[in-house]
């Protein structure tokens, strides 16, 4: 069972040559349907996130300059991010689209859920927009779930990393994110030493990756740098910030993944979810639309057991040897920060 929050595009919230547009949705729910689920498809609007909802991790004083700002006519945020007079409506929809996927969740037990929203989140700080992000989609949703008592576990395989969700969630006992992300790149952070703050040591797992990984090295990072900090972690839920422009197709970046790498990701990641009914993906990146559409397809049908046509996955790329340096950083940058915490004498 596959539950589909999901808007027309939002094309209010749109500009003529920017990356960030409205086909960008038409191509992902494209993907959706070349599954041809039928009745093991269900799609449900996105619910319009409260005030309370952001405010659990966005500064008030922000979202009140973001509104007025929509809601004068917009412009331009900074250098890549713009608002137009329906923005704000736009992100808060696309920010309520995690929240009607998880009731959707809990109401049927089982599935898997996809967020088929624009604008995208995870770059987005708790009082500041940023890289085509106005209000952090992944982070509204983990935080309604933790504030019921759940923990946890965002992955986030963007190409870029994700510094909002990050920032939000850096000493949040109860949430784990992880991301793979090409290095160097925009937003500039994520390095592996960056791991969390005191009451969430460890809560903070990043492996940066070069230019032409492919699918191998990134299944790799989750493999030997991640698993470890997740099953000591035991979430109870799963999100994905699901962004697909470390396709090699993609415009903005220079991963080297193919769409069926997104299907492997996709399985490995289901892997980390408790019981069935606890994993929700959320469109992120992913600019070029036949790239994104295909990598779509492939993830969710991995997760459904559709069968749908795919390409080849890729290997042999660099970076192999980082991802053991981001295994031994992050060690050392946790013993560190343990002996800072740690009583004098105690043993580690």
């Amino acid at each position: 069972m596959l539950i589909v929050s999901g808007s027309t595009g939002e094309p209010e919230h749109s500009r003529a040559g920017h990356p960030e547009r409205p086909e960008r949705v038409a191509a992902a729910l494209a993907g959706v349907d070349e599954l041809r689920l039928g009745s093991d498809l269900t799609v449900v609007p996105p619910l319009v996130a409260t005030r309370a909802q952001l405010a659990r991790v966005h500064a008030v004083a922000y979202l009140d300059q973001l509104a007025a700002f929509c809601r004068g006519g917009g412009g331009d945020l900074d250098p890549d991010t713009y608002a137009t007079a329906d923005s704000w409506d736009a992100a808060c929809r696309s920010a309520g689209g995690g929240l009607a996927a998880i009731d959707a969740l809990r109401r049927q037990g089982d599935g898997v859920a996809f967020v088929a929203t624009r604008p995208p989140g995870h770059h987005a700080l708790r009082d500041r927009p940023l890289g085509f992000c106005l209000l952090n989609n992944v982070a509204v949703a983990a935080a309604e779930l933790t504030a019921a008592g759940e923990r946890v576990l965002i992955v986030d395989w963007d190409v870029h990393h994700g510094n909002g969700t990050q920032e939000i969630f850096w000493d949040d006992p109860n949430v784990l994110y992880v991301s793979t992300h090409e290095w160097p790149l925009f937003p500039g952070t994520g390095r592996a030493r960056e791991v969390g703050g005191p009451r969430a040591l460890g809560h903070i797992v990043n492996v940066p990756l070069p230019a032409g990984a492919t699918g191998d090295v990134v299944r790799r990072a989750i493999d030997d740098v991640a698993a470890p900090a997740i099953d000591d972690f035991k979430p109870t839920w799963v999100l994905v910030s699901a962004g697909f422009d470390a396709h090699r197709a993609d415009p903005l970046a220079g991963l080297e993944l193919s769409s069926v790498d997104f299907a492997g990701l996709a399985s490995m990641v289901a892997a980390f979810a408790p019981q069935p009914g606890r994993l929700v993906l959320f469109l992120e990146g992913g600019y070029d639309l036949g790239a994104l559409r295909q990598s779509v397809a492939a993830a969710l049908g991995a997760l459904v057991g559709a069968a749908h046509p795919t390409d080849d996955p890729t290997s042999g790329g660099p970076g192999m040897e980082l991802v053991a340096q981001a295994r031994a950083e992050r060690i050392a940058a946790l013993r560190r920060a343990e002996e800072l915490v740690l009583p004098e004498g105690s043993a580690l």
